[in-house]
Order: structure tokens, then C-alpha cells, then sequence
């Protein structure tokens, strides 16, 4: 705004990340949408947080404690009864959703790499209130898929009514969606570094400003109904070792190995996934599989959180076969559930299953270098399996730290075991979880309502 240079004639903009506004110029309009993106994110994620209690507390009454504790007090029949009804119904409402809205768009991730942004509000609507509707009943899949996908689509209808171009849009769009995510999670630094690293592919200045601007603003609106607590609670300051930073760098490149392997079997189902008339029956068929798998282990329903929580607290007491079969069943599950036609989010599912793996290789660890307990080893590993599989080494960092707000002493070995393992992931395949659900090139969605291969991509 000043009129003059410095002395020295010098560029104001010569700093590489502080330029880069031009083909986005961050308006007064533009500014004015973005706090209204963040209260419509804020809002809407309380909203779908409000009916995902909703449906736990009329799928299994009213309990106190976490999703598993409330499944485990019920009994095992009622669990596998609730799952059958979940996937009739969700598959029946499923199918006449995408038969009414066909052609529109609530593909997030799609749109804003290879599209304009554009996104149906009321397609968005009807697959955000059904994949709360899933995660309550106990599918194995994330929750923040729904407010991640409102925060986008809030913010596409606005962009739309004020005459945005569309790389303004796009940008909005990718704030809304990272703002969401940052509100049902408490993870406002996540949220905009999901924006900047993953959504919109850029950390320059007129990036971050707003991405951190609506995901402070929509993580403050949430506090009117959700906890502004750390997500994990309890979990021990652990002290930084040795034997840890040791432990992230030798396990490090195996867990990216391990992620590509998990990468392509979410790519694999969401291309092959059910669709068109046969999501009246996938998901039932899924769910009832799920339910009676869950009568031996509750702990792969839901989102994976409680399973992660235990993981981040353990202290080795569980046996390598417990252990061993989580680690096997939890990405069988989730992916048996996409599979199934149903939508949902991957972070928590793939965060949990980062933490169970963390536990097994700890307790192996720690046979031959005691000295730390399981849980920091659950802790490094989740780290970097979130990196790998998301591609995304900064916001995996900064959500780890948030979630728990007693981590950041292992940040060095998590820093270690993440850029290790999203390197491997990245040179030995290079999909992620979100990229690999991308819908095949130039597909057509049919005229009976079925989505093309993989649907929307959460």
C-alpha cells in the first residue's frame, strides 16, 4: 500500500512464498467469504457431529465412554442387528440419492484437483447425513468425511453467489473443507495445513492466510457444542529416548512400505466398488459381515479412535496374536466398507491403523532395546503412516501434536519415521488414499443414478 520502495529498489514480493496471489487475488470479498465459510464450516460440523451422537444414542441407548465401551455394553446380537439395518437402509437411500442427483458433483477431492470447485449443496447434504449415518451404526470408516465435505460445499454455493473466479473458488473451497475437518477435531493448524498441503497443493502466503483464518474461525464456532479438549485425552507426556529416534528411522522405511500396499487396496476397492442397483444389497452384505466379525472384536467398529487411543496409552500387555489380527482386520474392514458402495473419511481408519502397527513393532522393539513404553512407539508410527498414506508429511505432524497436546517431545523421531516413510511411498508407488480414489479418466456417470467407479471421494 506504501507508494515507495526501500532504499535498497528491491521487489516487495521477492520473498518466493509471499507472491503468487495474482491469478487469486484475496479481495475484500474474498476475505469477507472466507469468515463466512468458517462459521458455515463450524456450524455444519456440529450439525453432523449433533446426528452422528444422535445415531449411536439410537443405535445402542443412552451410554457414557467411548464408541467401543458403548457397543461392548450392548450385547453382541443387538450390534449385529443394528450393522444389518444400517446396510439396508443406508444402501436403499444411497441408491435414490445418486438416482435423483445424477450429474451432480460431491467428488471434493476430483473437483478441486482437476475441476473448478463446483460442488452440490444438496447432494452434499444427502452424502454427508448418510455417512454420519454409517459411522454411528459402527462402519469402519472416518467421521470427518461429512464435515469436511459441508465446509466445501458451503463454500462452493457461496463463491457461486458472489461471482467468484474460479481459482478464487477452488481456493474457498479447499479452506472450507480443511476448516470442517479442523472443527470436529479441535485441529485448527491440521485443518489448514490439510487446505494448503493436501487440498489446494501450496504453502505459499496468500495460501495459508486464509486456510488458517477459516479453520481458526471454524474450529471456535464448534466450541458451542463440541469439546475444546484434545481429541485423545490422557495420553502421558512420554520422554524422548534414544532407543525411539533409532526406532523411527528402521521402521520408518517399512511403514511406508507397508502404506503403498494399504494405498493400493483402498484404490482397488473404490474402483471396483458396488454400484448402481447392486448398492441396494453391497452394503447390507458388507455391514452383516462386519457385525458378525464384531462379534469377536468391537473394537474394528467405528472410526477407529478408540482403537488408536488404546494403542497411544498401551503399555505392552497385550498379545502379539491380539494385536496381530487388529492390525490385519481394521484395513480388510474399512476397505470392505467402501467397497460396499457407502461413503465415509480415511484418516482416523488409517491413523488407528498406524497406531496398532506402532504397538506390534514396539513390542518387538522393546525386546531387544527396552527402555520406552509401547504407546510412543504407537504414537511415531501413526505419524508416519498418516504421512505416507495421505502424502502429506506437515499436516500429519501437526495433527498428531493436536490430537493428543502431549506429544511434541517425540517430534524428532516422528519427524523421522514420517519423512522416511512418505519417501518411500512416495518413489515406490506415489498414490495416496485420496488419489488413488479418483475416479477412472473420463467417466461417465450412468443414466440409472449409479456414480462412476468410486463415487465421491471423501
Amino acid at each position: 500500500m506504501l507508494g515507495h520502495r526501500l532504499p535498497s529498489g528491491r521487489g516487495a514480493t521477492e520473498q518466493p512464498n509471499a507472491a503468487g496471489d495474482a491469478e487469486t487475488p484475496l479481495t475484500a470479498t474474498f476475505w469477507l467469504l472466507v469468515v463466512a465459510t468458517g462459521v458455515a464450516a463450524g456450524l455444519l460440523g456440529v450439525l453432523m457431529m449433533w446426528l452422528l451422537n444422535g445415531v449411536i444414542r439410537l443405535a445402542y441407548g443412552a451410554h457414557r465412554g467411548s464408541f467401543v465401551h458403548v457397543v461392548q455394553d450392548d450385547s453382541a446380537v443387538r450390534r449385529l442387528v443394528v450393522l444389518v439395518i444400517a446396510g439396508a437402509v443406508a444402501g436403499v437411500c444411497w441408491f435414490w440419492l445418486r438416482r435423483i442427483t445424477a450429474g451432480e458433483r460431491s467428488d471434493l477431492d476430483d473437483q478441486l484437483w482437476t475441476g473448478d470447485g463446483s460442488l452440490s449443496f444438496r447432494r452434499s447434504l444427502g452424502t454427508s447425513v448418510l455417512s454420519e449415518f454409517v459411522v454411528g451404526a459402527g462402519a469402519s470408516l472416518g467421521r470427518e468425511a461429512a464435515p469436511k465435505l459441508m465446509g466445501g460445499a458451503v463454500a462452493s454455493w457461496l463463491a457461486t453467489w458472489r461471482g467468484l473466479t474460479p481459482p478464487q473458488r477452488r481456493l474457498l473451497v479447499a479452506c472450507g473443507a480443511g476448516a470442517g475437518m479442523g472443527a470436529v477435531y479441535n485441529v485448527p493448524l491440521g485443518g489448514a495445513l490439510i487446505t494448503a498441503e493436501l487440498l489446494y497443493g501450496s504453502l505459499t502466503l496468500p495460501v495459508i492466510l486464509p486456510a488458517l483464518a477459516c479453520s481458526w474461525i471454524a474450529t471456535a464456532v464448534s466450541w458451542i457444542y463440541l469439546p475444546n479438549t484434545a481429541t485423545y485425552n490422557d495420553i502421558p507426556s512420554y520422554r524422548l529416548r534414544t532407543t525411539l529416534v533409532v526406532f523411527a528411522v528402521v521402521v520408518g522405511p517399512l511403514i511406508g512400505l507397508l502404506s503403498v500396499g494399504y494405498i493400493r487396496l483402498i484404490g482397488w476397492v473404490s474402483h471396483y466398488r458396488a454400484t448402481g442397483r447392486y448398492l441396494l444389497l453391497a452394503p447390507l452384505l458388507a455391514f452383516g459381515i462386519l457385525g458378525t466379525i464384531a462379534l469377536a472384536y468391537p473394537q474394528v467398529l467405528g472410526n477407529g479412535q478408540d482403537l488408536a487411543h488404546a494403542a497411544f496409552v498401551s503399555r505392552g500387555r497385550e498379545t502379539f496374536q491380539f494385536v496381530l489380527v487388529l492390525l490385519m482386520l481394521k484395513p480388510l474392514v474399512t476397505a470392505m466398507c467402501l467397497g460396499s458402495g457407502v461413503t465415509g473419511g480415511l484418516f482416523t481408519p488409517t491413523l488407528s491403523t498406524g497406531a496398532v502397527l506402532g504397538v506390534l513393532l514396539g513390542k518387538l522393539w522393546v525386546l531387544a532395546w527396552p527402555g520406552s513404553p509401547v504407546g510412543a512407539f504407537a504414537i511415531v508410527a501413526s505419524a508416519a503412516m498418516i504421512g505416507a498414506a495421505m502424502q502429506t508429511p506437515l499436516a500429519a505432524l501437526a495433527l498428531i501434536i493436536e490430537l493428543t497436546r502431549t506429544t511434541d517431545a517425540l517430534v524428532v523421531p516422528m519427524i523421522a519415521a514420517t519423512v522416511l516413510a512418505t519417501i518411500v511411498a512416495r518413489y515406490l508407488d506415489g498414490y495416496s488414499i485420496y488419489s488413488s480414489r479418483l475416479p477412472a479418466a473420463g467417466a461417465v456417470e450412468r443414466k440409472e443414478g449409479a456414480d462412476e467407479p468410486g463415487g465421491e471421494r471423501l
